[in-house]
């Protein structure tokens, strides 16, 4: 079960927003194949649907917070309703092409805040390519409104709270992300039932070297999942599948250790400024370093440079 959430931009009760509010989004963060926005929502709201004919991703919101009760209509049409729960979820992968209505009002007092997934209808074309070997122009989703899945919420948490860091982590963590998440609609959500075809051994020792030598190599640079898998010749899916099997960790946590190790060894064996360590080491700036180097290790880059006690075991393992 997914541990109780709270957006830390909320907005008090007696300042009531007309309009939804967006509070985060990922459109900056440079994460390729998902957009993630959160947004505070009125307590009622009425308001048009505007067509979108030319939709490239798929819509998932996840509703956080107080209940509503949701309606809407096509022009001329008569209103449809649902009762919205705190963390049900509406997927609409077919976007209605005609203009409507939409309306709510929320039943409890708890402020109301929204979570918007949008996958890349590119990305889910693809996976269904690589893990069916079907036509993926023959595949669709099955749009619901109301419903609960424990696994989306819980990708979709964490989204939430990566975005509320200051320095959102890379490309490699999105789309990781988004592979996980095109993987679970096409298991759960498709229209026909369709067979992955799943790869049942680990990477072996030749491949694992050959990432670990592409990922030291560029540690600086934005890696991304899709790059890493092209080392050895896999998919996406199958290759994040097969090395999280292989080592027990996902791509994005081992880059991200392998970058926290290197800036250990540049606060060692060098006297460059935190600031250069943290762009060698491949993190955004000091600051982007410096959180992640805490929560890691559980102290700073400056203490741990300052202090030899502290150095002393860890210097000591990367020599073995």
């Amino acid at each position: 079960m997914a541990e109780p959430f709270a957006v830390s931009q909320d907005i008090s009760p007696k300042a009531e927003p007309a309009h939804p509010v967006l509070l985060l989004s990922s459109e900056q963060a440079g994460w390729e194949g998902l957009v993630v926005r959160a947004f505070h929502e009125p307590r009622e709201f009425e308001g048009v649907i505007a067509p979108d004919t030319d939709m490239p991703h798929i819509p998932l919101v996840l509703f956080v917070g107080g209940a509503m009760y949701m309606e809407g209509r096509l022009v001329d049409g008569s209103w449809k309703g649902t009762l919205i729960r705190p963390n049900d979820m509406m997927l609409l992968p077919n976007a209605p092409l005609a203009s409507g209505e939409l309306r709510w009002k929320g039943l409890t007092p708890a402020s109301m805040q929204t979570l918007h997934l949008h996958l890349s209808k590119e990305i889910l074309a693809r996976t269904a390519e690589e893990l069916t070997g079907s036509d993926p122009a023959r595949l669709a989703l099955t749009g619901r409104i109301g419903f609960q899945d424990p696994l989306l919420l819980q990708v979709g948490l964490a989204l939430w709270r990566d975005l509320e860091q200051q320095h959102p982590a890379g490309k490699l963590y999105a789309q990781t992300a988004a592979q996980l998440l095109a993987v679970h609609l096409l298991r759960h959500y498709a229209s026909t039932p369709i067979e992955i075809k799943e790869r049942s051994q680990g990477l072996t020792r030749q491949q694992m070297n050959r990432v670990i030598d592409f990922v030291l190599a560029h540690l600086s640079q934005d890696l991304s999942l899709e790059a890493l898998a092209q080392q050895i010749g896999f998919s996406s899916y199958h290759f994040a599948r097969l090395f999280r099997q292989t080592t027990g960790e996902s791509p994005h946590q081992f880059v991200l250790r392998q970058r926290v190790e290197k800036a250990q060894r540049l606060l060692k064996e060098t006297d460059a400024p935190l600031a250069h360590i943290a762009i060698e080491s491949g993190f955004a700036n000091q600051s982007h370093l410096t959180r992640t180097f805490k929560r890691q290790l559980g102290f700073t880059p400056r203490v741990y440079r300052q202090d030899d006690e502290i150095r002393a075991p860890f210097y000591q393992d990367s020599q073995e």
